[in-house]
């Protein structure tokens, strides 16, 4: 392999950050949307705890979810539908007319189904012995 310089291997997530960055300014160049942006909700108990969140980011008309937590004590009881359809909610008045998200075997895939996201593609054994889903939905009315 051939380098102009040191190659570094680690964790360090300014580094994550930093190449998000960079990959959004080629994306921009090659589209034209320079309408990125990053989208949160989140719930809080009554003590201020963090009970339930969504992370993502609004791009060239989609939103693309990144993760959906929800405390294991309040699985079930409808707070991750409100989360998403909070996120959903706020994807459309920011132009949006679709959701992408991945999800493993092992987590959400039928309730995401249950809130109308189609199954569009698996990769088997990510990890290992499980699968990971790509999964959509329409926002358009």
């Amino acid at each position: 392999m051939k380098t102009d310089g040191h190659i570094a291997v680690g964790a360090d997530p300014t580094h994550f950050a930093w190449l998000e960055d960079r990959l959004y300014e080629h994306n921009v160049q090659a589209t034209g949307f320079d309408d990125g942006d990053w989208l949160s909700v989140l719930v809080r108990g009554d003590d201020g705890a963090i009970i339930a969140g969504l992370g993502g980011t609004t791009w060239g008309g989609t939103l693309e979810v990144r993760q959906l937590w929800v405390h294991a004590s309040r699985r079930g009881s409808g707070l991750g539908s409100e989360v998403l359809q909070a996120a959903e909610a706020e994807a459309m008045r920011r132009g949006c007319t679709q959701v992408v998200l991945n999800t493993y075997d092992f987590q959400a895939p039928a309730f995401y189904a249950r809130h109308g996201y189609a199954h569009i593609a698996t990769v088997d054994d990510y990890p290992r012995g499980h699968q990971s889903f790509t999964m959509r939905k329409s926002l358009r009315p």
